[in-house]
């Protein structure tokens, strides 16, 4: 199974975002694939597939890097794209203890032996909102409705280790592997 750790926006945040891209779809084409709520979150650091024998080792070292960052403030605001096949809804907030927990998570990854864990350059985090199956597409539309999007602050305050298996018809499952509570409060929940 492939494997990631990630934020997940409270459903407060996720309830604000979800009303400003319902408008935004399209039911008479097939572009952009839309994401589902049900697997909206921030990426901290993405593993590939990982092997049952690694989750232990990677579990501990997301542990780590929990305690290594206090709970901080986020919110989902803006948009942007990556290759014009990602459409997302951008991050701020306390940006420094995110980037911090993004590095230590993709050690975690490494540590545990992993494929992934590596950034590939530098982390921007960011919520996908939709997909491409190939660059191209007119994202224009959905990316300036989005431009003006700004959501309610929320406290980050835990990290989840997450597991994504394809369907067959090209969705993605998303599940909840482990969760870590970030800074002194980092027990498994």
């Amino acid at each position: 199974m492939r494997t990631f750790s990630a934020l997940l926006p409270p459903s407060e945040a996720l309830d604000q975002l979800a009303d400003a891209v319902a408008p935004l779809h399209d039911r008479t084409t097939d572009w952009p694939r839309w994401a589902p709520r049900a697997g909206w979150h921030v990426t901290l650091a993405f593993y590939g597939e990982t092997e049952e024998y690694q989750l232990t080792a990677l579990g501990d070292g997301l542990a780590r890097a929990a305690r290594s960052v206090e709970p901080f403030t986020a919110r989902l605001v803006g948009a942007g794209t990556f290759g014009r096949r990602h459409l997302w809804a951008g991050v701020e907030g306390d940006l420094e203890p995110l980037h911090r927990l993004a590095a230590a998570s993709a050690v975690a990854g490494r540590a545990a032996g992993t494929p992934g864990g590596t950034p590939h350059g530098a982390y921007r985090p960011h919520l996908t909102v939709a997909r491409g199956r190939g660059p191209g597409r007119d994202l224009d539309r959905p990316l300036a409705a989005l431009a003006a999007f700004e959501g309610r602050r929320w406290t980050a305050s835990s990290l989840v280790l997450m597991g994504a298996e394809d369907h067959p018809g090209g969705s993605t499952g998303y599940r909840v592997l482990d969760t870590r509570q970030l800074g002194a409060a980092n027990e498994r929940a």
